[in-house]
């Protein structure tokens, strides 16, 4: 395999692992319609104190699919200096 066909191959799988582990942020639990196991959302809903945010995880697998926890998170910023 040539150098560059291993570099391209190299930078295609980081992006894609990179875009998958990301968390989303939503405006409402509702908007967030396909939870895969382990993923986590991060809900911006006003249900949680100032300086923190929902977080709704996949927790565990069921007959019925998915099922959802949530708790409240802090609300990580631009890191200032």
């Amino acid at each position: 395999m040539s150098l560059r066909r291993a570099a391209c191959l190299s930078l295609l799988i980081a992006t894609a692992l990179a875009s998958t582990a990301r968390a989303g942020t939503v405006g409402r639990e509702q908007d967030v319609v396909d939870l895969k196991l382990g993923q986590r959302v991060l809900v911006d809903d006003g249900t949680c104190p100032a300086g923190q945010v929902k977080e709704v995880r996949g927790a565990k697998m069921t007959d019925k699919g998915i099922s959802r926890t949530s708790s409240c998170v802090p609300r990580h910023g631009p890191k200032t200096k």
